[in-house]
């Protein structure tokens, strides 16, 4: 079995910005690609042990799309977020006070089709996403 893979960045905000920034539905449609040829025109958010998370995301030329979907197993606001996925594979985001902001860390499991180095470049993306709308948020 592979070891899961940490990704981080650091946004200059305090946790609870930081955390409604990652979890809230509307946010999540505004910084959830990795790239500006993809976008997430959609996300519910069931914030809750057991809720369910789904974000659909797209290419916008319409090539192609996913659902990226799973059940909240811990949500402790506004330290932690774990989501296991529909495929079983578990990611799990930390917020933390960190000087002037907050480190946030997301630990996933990979899968087994990408290389990891690929799966550590796309998750990290997203996550620079999120830092620059979590700071223009402020």
């Amino acid at each position: 079995m592979t070891p899961p893979i940490e990704i981080s960045t650091h946004v200059p905000v305090p946790p609870e910005r930081a955390w409604e920034a990652f979890n809230s539905p509307v946010a999540i449609t505004q910084w959830n690609q990795a790239s500006p040829d993809w976008h997430c025109p959609r996300a519910t958010v069931d914030l809750r042990v057991g809720g369910r998370h789904v974000a659909r995301m797209e290419a916008r030329d319409g090539s192609f799309g996913f659902d990226y979907a799973g059940t909240y197993e811990e949500v402790e606001a506004p330290h932690v977020v774990a989501l296991r996925l529909d495929d079983g594979r578990l990611a799990r985001t930390t917020f933390t006070p960190e000087g002037a902001g907050t480190r946030v860390t997301t630990t996933f499991d990979p899968e087994g089709t990408h290389s990891i180095e690929m799966q550590r470049q796309g998750w990290q993306a997203i996550l620079d996403s999120y830092a620059a709308f979590a700071t223009r948020a402020g």
